[in-house]
């Protein structure tokens, strides 16, 4: 009987202890939570669209003479021209080699008439300023001059139609192959030019945005082959008429592709700003959660999670700008929300 006392005791003893064991690690728990300082940031509102880009200037070059080809040298490379070079306006790029050509068009023999008429017609200036000829032969020295210079002039230009320019600033896109020195005739196609620094993108707009979307808005330029790139586009043109088929309406925009990185034919997702803030204080969306009472976050004041009701504005795929509710500064909790309510005591882990 006495040693069932001793038994009953030590379990009453043990019992307690593990009672107050449990409250003192009850009293110590407290949950783990990660959080950011509130600031602020930029955020805008975009419609998406995809389209293909086209170059803003295009060019196919045919040769405006007959001669034998062969190709100029590209002065930044010191080599021949090739399909991917980047050209300079009026730089030659292909040259024809025609003797007779040149023969008959005696570009010499009219620089000559043509230094001598000016000569001439200064001479006869000076002479009738003196009363030394009649106003008729001075203007007779004037025609012969003006013809002289005409067909100097002319003559220049055919002797260009032996070399083949590039017409803007733009890339070889297409240069066909001509054995050097085989006899090409004149209207032979013998390359074509683009310009595609600037990019432009026509694309269908759905009927809904008609009273959104403006020209001179801006837009953001992407294509999964360059995706750590992202260009910058503006609206140009929109039409005004919906088409009845298809509820939509067309709009036009030029992009900046001055390093070259999108080239044309690409197909690109377009997204456009329609809504944007410069300055807000914007969270991630999953860290707003969704109560019979409204949208809540959790911040950290001291070791405490206090919930905080937020008013919400613009919206993105992944982030959500605060109007009310937080602060920038506080610390918002960003992991470990799920295992929060009002007053639950953290453990703040950065």
């Amino acid at each position: 009987m006495k040693n069932l006392s001793w038994i009953l005791i030590a379990t009453i003893v043990l019992f307690a202890s593990c009672r107050n064991e449990q409250a003192t690690q009850g009293a110590d728990v407290s949950v783990p939570v990660t959080v950011n300082d509130v600031a602020t940031m930029p955020i805008f509102k975009t419609v998406s669209i995809n389209g293909t880009v086209n170059p803003t200037s295009t060019s196919e070059i045919s040769t405006e003479a007959e001669g034998r080809y062969r190709l100029a040298v590209n002065p930044r490379t010191g080599r021949p021209y090739k399909m991917g070079d980047r050209v300079k306006k009026d730089e030659i790029i292909i040259v024809l080699e025609n003797k007779e050509y040149e023969i008959s068009i005696r570009i010499e023999s009219r620089k000559l008439d043509h230094d001598n008429a000016r000569q001439e017609y200064e001479k006869q200036q000076s002479l009738y300023e003196r009363g030394g000829v009649t106003q008729r032969e001075l203007q007779n020295s004037e025609l012969s001059y003006i013809n002289a210079q005409y067909d100097y002039d002319n003559a220049v230009l055919q002797m260009k139609k032996l070399n083949v320019y590039a017409p803007f600033d733009g890339v070889i896109v297409e240069l066909p192959y001509f054995t050097p020195g085989v006899k090409v005739s004149s209207g032979t196609k013998v390359a074509a030019i683009m310009d595609y620094s600037t990019l432009m993108l026509e694309s269908d707009f759905p009927e809904k945005w008609v009273a959104t979307i403006e020209p001179g808005q801006e837009a953001f330029i992407t294509n999964y082959n360059l995706p750590g790139d992202t260009l910058k586009a503006t609206i140009t043109q929109l039409s005004p008429a919906i088409n009845a088929a298809t509820r939509t309406f067309r709009g036009v925009m030029h992009i900046d592709n001055s390093q070259m990185k999108m080239r044309p034919g690409m197909f690109a997702k377009v997204d456009v700003i329609v809504e944007q803030r410069d300055s807000a204080i914007v969270v991630e969306r999953e860290v707003i959660q969704n109560r019979r009472r409204g949208k809540i976050v959790f911040v950290v004041e001291g070791n405490t999670a206090v919930e905080k009701r937020v008013n919400t504005g613009i919206e993105t795929d992944t982030h959500i700008e605060i109007i009310s509710g937080i602060e920038p500064g506080e610390q918002l909790v960003v992991e470990g929300y799920e295992m929060l309510s009002n007053r639950t005591k953290v453990r703040v882990r950065r």
